[in-house]
């Protein structure tokens, strides 16, 4: 079968869809990768010469009458870049139906409003307020807490959510470039800007002074304070280490602070948050395994590239203070 330059695109397009999320040298490693091998099938094609960027816009050229976007940001722990197919519209989670049952989908919902409500700026929820919300889906379903376990194992696996040392669940860097569209439109309250990339973050510091609004990624802010120790805004003199700031994510929050489980009323109602029963909750460690992938055909089995052991994930440490956010 002939092959052309746009084998090159759907090559590509095909490595990325089947690994959900992946980093900006695992991307280009795979461009270089789908260039090999449509060049090995024709070793006469002439295939035009590009630049990273430029190939990016041509991918996205390709995606646009699907509303999709191939799209990064950088990962709020580790500040890597990170690339994802994401759906411009707000139903992004409706591309979730092809993995999980509808009652599955409901769940992560319930758990990702949980996250977003949480107290503080803390954007987490330990293992048990996660399996709590097993009960809010009832009489609807009748889902069990063990098969809740294993659902939230596989939003772990497939990259929808991140599970700490701690046991509390909070979004990933998947889940913040492909569900953009649905968190900004379902929790505006909820959302805060990072003063320095302008993107969404969950995880980061604050600004010590009271009232103080500004908020910035942990590679934000040490690439910041490099040049300056000045909070931007208020003008207040900023230690020179995050451990010293207030925490934005799990941080802002000693275990069993969770209190208790939090509905977002509707906007003609009121723009706050109601507190429901519940107990507080403790960590419950449980670690997921990542599921394996398989080529299905002898193109797509050349295209099985590893991220290098040199990039690897870094902890950037954080002081647990108290943030702003209203409980």
């Amino acid at each position: 079968m002939p092959v052309n330059q746009k084998d090159v695109q759907r090559l590509f397009l095909q490595a990325v869809f089947s690994r959900g999320v992946l980093s900006g040298k695992l991307a280009q490693t795979l461009w270089e990768k789908a260039k090999e091998t449509v060049q090995a099938v024709d070793e006469e094609l002439d295939i035009a010469e590009s630049d990273w960027d430029t190939f990016v816009t041509e991918v996205n050229d390709s995606l646009n009458a699907l509303d999709l976007e191939f799209r990064h940001v950088q990962d709020e722990t580790t500040g890597r870049i990170m690339y994802a197919i994401a759906n411009r519209k707000d139903d992004t989670i409706a591309q979730m139906a092809g993995d999980y049952a509808p009652v599955e989908i409901s769940f992560f919902k319930a758990v990702v409003e949980q996250i977003m409500l949480a107290p503080r700026e803390s954007y987490s929820i330990s293992s048990l307020a996660a399996l709590r919300e097993v009960s809010a889906l009832k009489p609807k379903s009748n889902m069990s807490k063990t098969q809740a376990e294993v659902v939230l194992s596989s939003f772990v696996a497939k990259g929808w959510l991140l599970k700490s040392k701690r046991g509390r669940y909070s979004l990933s860097a998947r889940a913040l470039l492909e569900l953009s569209p649905y968190l900004k439109s379902t929790y505006p309250e909820e959302i805060l800007e990072c003063v320095i990339c302008y993107e969404m973050m969950t995880k980061g510091v604050a600004c010590p002074s009271p009232n103080c609004k500004v908020r910035m990624h942990f590679h934000c802010f040490t690439k910041y304070s490099a040049r300056s120790r000045q909070c931007t805004t208020c003008k207040k003199d900023w230690p020179p280490n995050p451990e010293s700031m207030t925490a934005v994510g799990e941080a802002a929050l000693r275990d069993g602070e969770d209190g208790k489980r939090r509905v977002r009323r509707p906007v003609e109602d009121s723009d706050e948050e109601e507190d429901t029963g519940g107990d507080n909750d403790d960590d419950e460690p449980s670690q997921p395994s990542q599921p394996d992938r398989k080529s299905k055909s002898h193109q797509e089995a050349n295209m099985d590239v590893d991220e290098d052991d040199d990039e690897e994930d870094s902890d950037t440490p954080v002081k647990r203070t108290r943030g702003s956010r209203k409980n």
